[in-house]
């Protein structure tokens, strides 16, 4: 708040009828005149709010586009991100993503509907783990479950988990996917692992991605849950761009 109020007032300064030059105001006049305005006219307050608010996403919109253009390699051409989908395809959908979010797991239908419906469609997948020690484990897991190519088996049999996904439950589901344990534990540790959630952290804050899921698709930065239709839009909005 203490960092609003001044911004505020600069704002209110903006909307201030033109008595006298810049160069002629004190910071002390400014602030006189703004409280007369806000007590002939406190509807001008919201006004100032609206300006603030409309320069504050003004300046990030150009911040994730720079962001974007800068990591865009790293967002769709990671080696050390798995791949869905149609590693060949046209368009890149990015997902970060936890496995105890239930809003991930709630858009999983959607995004296999995506992938049935359109062949072209290139799904990275960032882990990003957010949510606890479990879902840390998750992703160290099922990350690892890569040396054994079993990946994607196991990706879609967490997402359809019920409970929190913790180290027994990680265990459990591994198992049944056909993954051998003492081989997935030590994989665990590998590097690139580590390397993998480092990156999907770097890339979620400086996108400014506050939570799960999130999504990249062309020049779009989406948090939160979409249905198919609303991803078909995306994909077909990314693949106009590309042409």
């Amino acid at each position: 708040m203490k960092k609003t109020v001044p911004m505020v007032v600069t704002a209110l300064a903006l909307l201030l009828p033109v008595q006298a030059s810049a160069q002629d105001l004190s910071e002390d006049r400014v602030r006189e005149l703004v409280l007369e305005t806000i007590r002939d006219n406190p509807e001008i307050v919201m006004e100032a709010v609206a300006i603030l608010q409309s320069r504050e996403a003004e300046a990030q919109a150009a911040s994730q586009a720079e962001v974007l253009a800068r990591e865009r390699a790293a967002l769709e051409r990671d080696r050390n991100a798995p791949v869905l989908g149609n590693p060949e395809g046209d368009v890149t959908v990015v997902e970060f993503f936890d496995y105890n979010c239930p809003y991930c797991r709630s858009v999983k239908p959607e995004i296999e509907a995506l992938l049935e419906s359109d062949p072209n469609v290139r799904l990275v997948y960032r882990e990003w783990p957010i949510l606890g020690e479990g879902s840390v484990f998750a992703a160290r897991a099922a990350l690892a479950a890569r040396k054994q190519g079993l990946y994607e088996e196991f990706h879609w049999a967490m997402m359809d988990m019920n409970g929190r996904a913790n180290e027994a439950s990680v265990v459990r589901i591994a198992e049944g996917v056909g993954l051998d344990i003492a081989q997935l534990r030590r994989d665990m540790e590998a590097p690139e692992v580590e390397e993998h959630i480092q990156s999907s952290l770097r890339l979620a804050q400086e996108l400014g991605f506050n939570g799960t899921p999130s999504f990249v698709i062309g020049d779009a930065l989406v948090p939160g849950v979409m249905d198919l239709e609303q991803l078909q839009t995306l994909v077909l909005q990314a693949r106009k761009e590309e042409n």
